[in-house]
């Protein structure tokens, strides 16, 4: 092998390993359907606010996007094909003991490579819970809040952010963690953390999408180089899930000022290829993407009668 085939052998390594661009390649999908760009959340200030009190004496409130399971929405578990009839759109509460039946089959994660099948992975409940038991933690929060995944920035900002953070107040809640999703979920819970965090109350986004944080811009983030719907571990991999919250746990002592992001030293696979497949385009033949074009456009339809039914 000579020196400029090796040369680009690494620079391919490289950009294999590197972190997936969902910005880039979401707006390269939604693009070959037929729709204009979107528009990401970017600041340039991001609000930091530091603890009041140790992490080991502190309560804290868990926000996820995942949806509230309900028979009459369809399939909803495991390996189940995106369901926007399970869409919400307003903040909810559930309390956290027992735990809450949580799905997320109404947004993107990546469903060619995990099923879901591990609610551990998106909503970190049993982890919180043995750091609690060990005193990582002061104690958990009654009850996880809900966040809806909503591509309306405006929506997130004016409606759900308030409701999130009266719901923090209302808990007792002296950090929040937030565990998305879907690109759009990572965005939502971007948006809300900072007003959280304008407001007093120190964050901590756990998240697989660091393009889409990070362009939005976070006091503190946890990035898990794996495949969404995985931002709390790996699935069935009890340690996974506990290293991811320790590192997420020591953040919000460690931070010292915004835009703080720690990398999990995890790996999801020796082969990284598995980023190749996310909504990309270019292995889609004009036949798969047609079929797409129509099946999106219908559950954009589905999606606008469920908004309707709770205005």
């Amino acid at each position: 092998m000579g020196e400029a085939d090796g040369g680009a052998n690494a620079r391919r390594d490289r950009s294999r390993n590197a972190p997936l661009a969902y910005i880039e390649r979401t707006r390269s999908y939604y693009a070959a359907l037929g729709y204009a760009p979107y528009q990401w959340a970017h600041y340039d200030t991001v609000p930091f606010a530091p603890l009041r009190a140790p992490v080991g004496q502190s309560r804290i409130a868990l926000v996820t996007t995942a949806a509230r399971f309900d028979p009459a929405l369809g399939d909803q578990g495991p390996g189940a094909t995106y369901n926007a009839a399970a869409k919400y759109y307003r903040v909810y509460r559930a309390k956290a003991h027992p735990p809450p039946d949580l799905r997320i089959s109404h947004v993107a994660y990546d469903r060619v490579h995990t099923s879901a099948a591990d609610p551990n992975t998106w909503l970190p409940l049993a982890a919180l819970d043995a750091a609690a038991a060990r005193g990582a933690i002061g104690a958990l929060a009654a009850d996880v809040i809900g966040l809806p995944t909503d591509r309306s920035q405006r929506a997130t900002l004016d409606r759900d952010a308030p409701e999130v953070l009266a719901a923090c107040i209302d808990l007792g809640a002296d950090l929040a963690l937030f565990v998305p999703n879907c690109p759009v979920c990572h965005q939502s819970t971007s948006l809300v953390a900072r007003h959280l965090e304008a407001y007093g109350i120190p964050t901590v986004v756990m998240g697989c999408a660091r393009d889409v944080v990070e362009n939005v811009g976070v006091p503190r983030f946890v990035f898990s180089d794996f495949p969404l719907g995985n931002s709390a571990g790996k699935p069935f991999d009890a340690e996974s899930q506990r290293a991811t919250l320790a590192l997420a746990l020591d953040l919000f002592a460690s931070a010292i000022g915004p835009r703080t992001t720690v990398a999990s030293p995890q790996i999801w696979s020796a082969d990284p290829s598995w980023k190749d497949d996310y909504s990309n385009v270019a292995k889609l033949s004009a036949d798969e993407i047609a079929r797409r074009r129509a099946e999106f456009a219908h559950q954009k339809d589905v999606a606008k009668r469920v908004r309707e039914n709770v205005r």
